[in-house]
Formats: structure tokens, C-alpha cells, sequence
């Protein structure tokens, strides 16, 4: 890795700084210089304080809850501003894609806001874009720019077999949706699978909910690709206690926890929500005792330097980097 320093330039907006060092570190690089701001009049400007000239630009940006928008704004003014001062390739690497739920035509007159993003993106001069566990697979296919959509997958296996026995549990999706997800790790574990059907009467307000499968006195593991208020997975977890589980654990790639999300997996009868730290967790972890991390900077900083130097990424799709 002697030569990297000269050759990979990783820049990284406001949003997860933590996430930006953790990749850096692994890489042996230094984050490169960049200032950004806002104006009196709330307008972002971004300074890039090094040449980016010919060289291969990689762009840290995932997205918190509550400035999703001027971090998705200072994203597009960053990729912009590297487009304009000649850099040779800008990869966005965004942990987790905004409006990604917003990827279809659900109902009369609604947008398909995750097709805009991905023209944005592309119009501000993005060439490539590495994700992790997009909430929808075919977002990919909005994009006529590569797309690696890496999987928590690998990581999150690790976390079970190093703190769980496969023997006594079995994997939950909350959700049809979630199915292919939580299957494909109940296969790599070798344990049994269940489902859980919900009935949506709105968006963000879940009905009622069955439960598919055998849980009596198993571990429950509940997967899912993000936790955003935590409705679902509260309200699954008391389902599967319902239905005789004995302990309950949620892992979730994306741990969003907007709104009062800490307080309800508080209450709930979840014993740990285990999330990666695709998204800045800021203070939740004092807030909330049963919340643990898995890092995930190793896959990323191991996709940034396999795409530097023109390597298969997919070997991170089954493997976690140590």
C-alpha cells in the first residue's frame, strides 16, 4: 500500500466525519483537504484546499436523519467542484442512499424521488457509486453510471457466530419485503428461517402482523436493511414474544433511529438492536443500553482501494475484511 497516499484521494463531507477517519485509517491515507460552509443565508460552499487534477477522487457521504437535504446539497457541490477542477474519476461512496424508499410509483401522482437523486448525482459529474444494502436492489438500474451495492451480509454473520450460537436461533424478516435478506444469511448460519406479514395502513403506521414460522423459545434474530423509527421492529419483537420466542435480537444494516426511535426500542421487548455504523450514531449509544455497532469501514475502505486499483469487488459480498 506504499503508493496509495499519492494515488487515492478521499475527501468527505459534514455527515459522518467518524465513519471518513475510520476508512482513512484503514486505507493509510490522510482525508483530504476541504472546507466547507454555509453562507449567513444557509447556501453551502466548498473549498477543495488540494489539486485533484487527474487523480482518482473518492467522496465519503452517507446521510443523517433530520439534514438528509444539505447533505445530500453539500454531496453534489463536492462531486461538482471536483468535476471542475479535472479529476479523473469521483466516486460517491454513500453508506445510505437518501430517498432510497422512494423507489416506485406506489400510488397515483407519487414521485419516484430515488430516479431524481440518481440523476442529480450524475449531472453533478458522478461516475461511479458505492453503497451498502440499497433498500431496493433495482435503484441501479436509475443510474447509466456503475453502481456497487456492497452487503452488511458478511459482517453481520461474523457478529452472530462470534456472539450467538446458530444452533438455538432463527432468523426473522419483519417484513415480505426483507425475505431474500434474512434468508440468505439463515442459509449461510444454517438455522431456521421465519417471516413476518404486516399490513400497512399508511406509510410509517403498521397494522396488524403474522407471524410464519416456529420461533418457541429460539433466539429471534430480526434482519432488516435500516431502523428508521422503529415501529415495525418493536412491534415484530412483541409478536415473536408473543408467539413463545425466548430472547430477541434485532441487527439492522442502517441504523436510522429518527424521531423518538431510542425510546421505543427502550420499551420494547427487544433485548439488542445491533446496527452498523453506516449512519452516525451520535449520543444513542448512551441513550440506549441495548444498542451495540458493527464497523463497517473495513468493507468500505476494502471496495475503495479494489475499485482504485481496477480489482473484483464482488469477494466482499461473501467475505468481511478483518
Amino acid at each position: 500500500m506504499g503508493d496509495m497516499a499519492n494515488e487515492i484521494k478521499l475527501l468527505t463531507g459534514n455527515s459522518h466525519p467518524m465513519l471518513a477517519r475510520l476508512v482513512a485509517d484503514r486505507l493509510g491515507i490522510s482525508i483530504a483537504k476541504t472546507m466547507s460552509m454555509n453562507y449567513s443565508n444557509q447556501e453551502t460552499s466548498v473549498t477543495i484546499g488540494e489539486s485533484v487534477r487527474d487523480e482518482d477522487v473518492f467522496i465519503l457521504q452517507s446521510t443523517a436523519p433530520g439534514e438528509i437535504n444539505d447533505q445530500f446539497m453539500e454531496l453534489l457541490i463536492m462531486i461538482h467542484a471536483c468535476r471542475t477542477a479535472s479529476a479523473r474519476r469521483i466516486t460517491a461512496v454513500i453508506p445510505n442512499f437518501p430517498y432510497a424508499r422512494q423507489d416506485k410509483k406506489d400510488k397515483s401522482r407519487a414521485p419516484i424521488s430515488a430516479r431524481l437523486i440518481a440523476n442529480m448525482l450524475q449531472t453533478a459529474g458522478c461516475g461511479h457509486v458505492i453503497t451498502i444494502d440499497l433498500h431496493a436492489s433495482q435503484i441501479q438500474g436509475f443510474f447509466n453510471v456503475p453502481v456497487d451495492n456492497l452487503y452488511a451480509e458478511p459482517s453481520v454473520l461474523r457478529w452472530i457466530k462470534e456472539n450467538l450460537s446458530s444452533e438455538e436461533a432463527v432468523i426473522v424478516s419483519p417484513d415480505a419485503g426483507g425475505a431474500k435478506r434474512a434468508t440468505a444469511i439463515a442459509d449461510r448460519l444454517g438455522c431456521a428461517f421465519a417471516l413476518i406479514h404486516k399490513e400497512r395502513p399508511r406509510p410509517n403506521v403498521v397494522g396488524s402482523m403474522v407471524l410464519v414460522g416456529e420461533v418457541k423459545d429460539k433466539v429471534a434474530i430480526l434482519i432488516d436493511d435500516m431502523a428508521d423509527t422503529c415501529g415495525t421492529l418493536a412491534k415484530a419483537a412483541e409478536t415473536l414474544k408473543s408467539h413463545g420466542a425466548g430472547k430477541i435480537i434485532a441487527i439492522v444494516t442502517h441504523g436510522i433511529l429518527s424521531g423518538n426511535a431510542v425510546e421505543i426500542i427502550n420499551k420494547s421487548c427487544l433485548s439488542q438492536l445491533v446496527v452498523t455504523n453506516s449512519v452516525p450514531i451520535g449520543d444513542k449509544l448512551e441513550r440506549c443500553p441495548k444498542l451495540s455497532v458493527i464497523d463497517i469501514s473495513g468493507t468500505l475502505a476494502e471496495a475503495i482501494r479494489r475499485t482504485h486499483f481496477g480489482e473484483s469487488v464482488s469477494y466482499l459480498f461473501t467475505h468481511a475484511p478483518v
